[in-house]
């Protein structure tokens, strides 16, 4: 080791307010899966190691060593584990970010879900949160990170026992890189034993292409295979393998729904191994929005940033390894290049095709929609290109059919004189079976699809057709229902025609107009949305979002059959006013829609004085 002169004295920092008690649930939630830590290491080693190789191919000063390995080192007389890498290393800054800062997508946000999740859940969290360095604390009674940033000549030492605090301290290190060393608890020995560490490393890192080995009788023994699958032919990959790997890009614990594993030869020549994950993602909707399937030049880890994958496949994790581009590529290259454009479209058509290959199975697909439905139809509203393809895709519920139904399906099912593909959006599907709004076509034996999703206000305005039928909203497709036979209604119809004028006047500016329909089965109103305006659930969304909503107020449907409407129109006959009656039915057809009276309070006391009569 080169002597650094220290430059400050030992740092003690304490860790937020929550971390004690978040860290004492990391380590006592994954009791069971305690032998994790050496994954997470190993893995965080491998991709200090990847980064620095990167960034050597544009600043020489980093340099790459061309040995690099992750050195395990067991002490048995120290009862100490070390984990060494040749990485990209960190300054002192970079150690108080990334270690002094625990869960940094949100402590609060993690230590809920850790506490409310079961046994068997928990493990998927710790992936999703980014804490794993956190598991090591499982096995340790204190763990001491020493790292040298590459092209920096000062080492610090990061150390805590995992108790609410923990220091820096200038340090030591005769080249580049990270050493975690972990001072093992009394009961975690067996992670002392060269025999004990190989069996883990080969169980859940021996896909690592960078070399780890094991220190045993002073030698260093190579511990994985350091294969790259996806050059390997199918046929001699083991399911257990592909599933090591997954586990290990996803930071996940769970099965892959899909693995799609192919190597494509002519023009274009690359390797691809991808994985649709078995589990949804803990925040599927959050800031990250942008696939990170990684990139690879003739094996070399280039950048998992490369967005080979559209935002509406974010979720699909992988490696893409080609050898049309040069090893010294540049983040900015990657951009322009037209070889990365032509992988990215080859990949995106590979897991489409799938996609579709595998909806034919109705069971399984439901499980892959259920997750990953809603951020397949994102694609819907944004690419034209793919869109065609991802219309095939999509899966809804309905008011007819069980289960899950495609518009292929739904097109089947028409009825001989039905112009349009109907569908109600809403927030909830229970609350969308009971709207007032699928009265007339239930009763005319329509079927309607129900949305649910946030995007599916949106993307309709897009995908305006299907096999050359309207994709039209029931709250704007009322008057299709006067092309269709009309059920037997039961009861005469109140004569409305000196009502409706009176609606009008005392309604204003709050509604587009007042008209009499004959969709109504039980319900006395139901809203109807302009043709001049949005979608009523999309008006919905932008004023939830504060977004700027174009004036588009509804129209009032009245049911003449209905015992109010008969009353109002008695009243009105009589020279009653009307005025308070016709806000309370407007704020009626609102509620019922899912939306909130306008002046609640103004709500409130009319229904009490209409009580109190």
């Amino acid at each position: 080791m080169t002597e650094n002169a220290p430059q400050a004295a030992e740092e003690r920092h304490n860790f937020g307010a929550e971390v004690g008690r978040l860290l004492d649930l990391v380590v006592h939630s994954l009791y069971s899966e305690r032998e994790i830590f050496l994954r997470e290491l190993v893995a965080n080693a491998a991709d200090a190691t990847d980064r620095r190789r990167f960034e050597a191919l544009t600043d020489p000063a980093i340099g790459s060593p061309a040995d690099a390995s992750i050195r395990v080192v067991p002490d048995r007389p120290a009862r100490s584990l070390t984990i060494a890498d040749q990485g990209i290393g960190m300054t002192r800054e970079d150690l108080a970010q990334n270690l002094g800062t625990i869960a940094r997508s949100g402590t609060r946000a993690f230590s809920a879900s850790l506490e409310d999740a079961s046994s068997e859940e928990r493990p998927a969290l710790i992936g999703q949160f980014g804490v794993g360095f956190y598991s090591a604390f499982m096995v340790a009674d204190r763990v001491e990170v020493t790292s040298r940033r590459a092209g920096s000549d000062q080492a610090w030492t990061w150390a805590s026992d995992g108790r609410g605090e923990y220091t820096l301290a200038p340090a030591t290190r005769d080249q580049p890189g990270t050493s975690v060393v972990l001072h093992l608890k009394s009961d975690a020995e067996e992670y002392l034993e060269p025999y004990r560490l190989e069996t883990v490393i080969r169980k859940w890192a021996d896909h690592i292409t960078l070399p780890v080995t094991i220190e045993r009788d002073g030698k260093d023994v190579p511990a994985n295979e350091g294969t790259a699958l996806w050059r390997k032919p199918k046929a001699e990959v083991e399911e257990k393998s592909y599933t090591e790997l997954y586990r290990h890009l996803a930071h996940a614990f769970d099965e892959p729904w899909a693995t799609l594993h192919w190597r494509a030869e002519g023009q274009l020549e690359f390797y691809a191994l991808l994985f649709i994950p078995g589990g949804r993602p803990f925040d599927p909707f959050g800031e990250d929005r942008e696939s990170h399937v990684r990139l690879h030049v003739r094996r070399m880890f280039i950048t998992a940033d490369a967005k080979l994958l559209p935002e509406f496949l974010r979720f699909v994790q992988g490696v893409v390894d080609t050898e049309d581009l040069p090893l010294n590529v540049s983040r900015e290259m990657l951009q322009a290049t037209p070889v990365l454009a032509r992988i990215r479209r080859a990949v995106t058509n590979r897991v489409l095709t799938e996609l579709k290959t595998r909806a034919k199975d109705a069971d399984k697909y439901t499980t892959f929609w259920q997750n990953f439905g809603p951020i397949l139809k994102e694609g819907l509203w944004g690419d034209t290109e793919h869109r065609p393809a991802l219309t095939e895709l999509m899966r809804f519920h309905s008011t007819t059919a069980e289960g899950w139904t495609s518009l292929a399906d739904y097109v089947s099912r028409m009825k001989p004189n039905q112009e349009a593909i109907y569908y109600l959006a809403g927030d909830d599907e229970a609350a969308l079976r009971g709207s007032p709004q699928l009265e007339g076509f239930a009763a005319r034996g329509i079927e309607v699809l129900l949305f649910t999703d946030p995007v599916d206000a949106f993307w309709p305005e897009r995908v305006t057709t299907f096999e050359d039928k309207p994709i039209r909203s029931v709250t704007q497709g009322a008057a299709d229902l006067s092309r269709l036979p009309a059920p037997a209604t039961e009861g005469e119809a109140a004569d409305v025609t000196a009502l409706i004028p009176a609606l009008k006047s005392a309604l204003g500016d709050a509604v587009d107009d007042v008209r009499p329909t004959d969709r109504l089965v039980d319900s006395a109103a139901v809203l109807a949305a302009s043709t001049r305006g949005p979608d009523l659930q999309m008006q919905r969304l932008l004023r939830r979002t504060g977004r700027p909503m174009p004036d588009a107020a509804p129209i009032l449907e009245i049911n003449p059959r209905h015992p109010l409407i008969h009353a109002l129109a008695a009243q009105q006959k009589a020279g009653e006013d009307v005025a308070d009656a016709a806000q309370t039915l407007l704020d009626l057809a609102r509620v019922q829609d899912g939306d909130a009276p306008r002046d609640p309070a103004a709500f409130a006391r009319r229904v009490a004085a209409a009580l109190a009569k």
